[in-house]
C-alpha cells in the first residue's frame, strides 16, 4: 500500500511539472511572436499600410465578405490579402479571380496565424505604402485571439447561423475584438438567432466593442462596413 502512495505523489510532481514547463514555453511562445508583431506594426506604420486581422469560426463568411470588400474599394485603394487555412489555395484563388494580391500561408497543425509568417507574406505580397492589408486567420476562435500579428484592429466575424451565445463561449476573441460583423443578416427570418442578446452578450464581454450587422451576399448593411474601414484609414493617415 505504501508503495502504492508514494507512486501515486511521484506521479502527481510529474504532473506539475510538465504544466510548469508548457506554461514556460506557452509564455516563451507568445514572448516570441509579440516581438515579431512589433517588428510588423513598425513596418506597417512606416508605409501607412492599414491591417486588419479578420477571425471567426469556419464557415461564418469572412472569404465572401473579402471579396465583396474588395470589389467595393479596389479602385480607390490598394488591398492586398494573406489567408490562413489549414490546407489548400482555395481562399487565395477566390481573392486573386478578383485582380488583388494574395498569399496563402497553409499552418498546417497550427490553428492560428503567426506574426513571423506574417513579415514574411508582407515581403512576398510587395505591399504598396498608403494601402490596406487584410489577414483572413485560420477559422477557430480559440487560438488566433492570444497571437498578435502587428494589426491594428482585430475584426471577429460573427454569422446568423452560428449561436447567439458565441460571444459568452469564447470571450478572449470577444475582447480582443475592436468591431464585430454579425453575418448573413438575409438569413435571420430562417434562424433561430436573438441579434439583440448577441449583441448585448457581446458588450458584456467588451463594453466598448463596435457593431455592425450586414449581408456580404445581399449587400445590407454592406456600405457600413466599407465606411468604417475608410474612416479607420483615414484617421491612420
Amino acid at each position: 500500500m505504501l508503495s502504492q502512495g508514494h507512486h501515486h505523489q511521484h506521479d502527481h510532481g510529474h504532473d506539475e511539472s510538465d504544466t510548469g514547463r508548457l506554461v514556460s514555453i506557452e509564455q516563451e511562445l507568445l514572448g516570441k511572436n509579440n516581438a515579431y508583431a512589433m517588428q510588423n506594426r513598425a513596418y506597417f506604420k512606416k508605409h501607412n499600410i492599414f491591417v486588419l486581422n479578420l477571425v471567426s469560426s469556419p464557415g461564418a463568411g469572412k472569404t465572401t465578405l473579402l471579396v465583396e470588400t474588395i470589389k467595393a474599394l479596389q479602385e480607390r485603394i490598394p488591398i492586398a490579402v494573406i489567408e490562413g487555412d489549414q490546407q489548400t489555395e482555395h481562399d487565395a484563388d477566390r481573392i486573386r479571380a478578383t485582380g488583388t494580391p494574395a498569399v496563402q500561408i497553409n499552418t498546417g497543425r497550427a490553428c492560428h496565424l503567426d506574426a513571423h509568417g506574417i513579415g514574411h507574406a508582407v515581403m512576398d505580397l510587395g505591399m504598396h505604402d498608403n494601402s490596406l492589408l487584410a489577414i483572413e486567420n485560420v477559422g477557430n476562435l480559440v487560438c488566433p485571439s492570444s497571437f498578435d500579428l502587428g494589426e491594428a484592429h482585430k475584426v471577429v466575424v460573427l454569422s446568423v447561423t452560428e449561436g447567439d451565445d458565441k460571444p459568452l463561449k469564447y470571450p478572449d476573441m470577444f475582447h480582443a475584438a475592436d468591431l464585430m460583423l454579425i453575418n448573413k443578416t438575409d438569413l435571420l427570418p430562417y434562424v433561430d438567432f436573438d441579434i439583440e442578446r448577441c449583441c448585448d452578450y457581446a458588450r458584456r464581454v467588451n463594453p466598448d466593442i463596435q457593431i455592425i450587422r450586414l449581408s456580404s451576399t445581399q449587400g445590407e448593411n454592406f456600405s457600413a462596413w466599407t465606411d468604417w474601414l475608410l474612416a479607420q484609414m483615414q484617421a491612420l493617415a
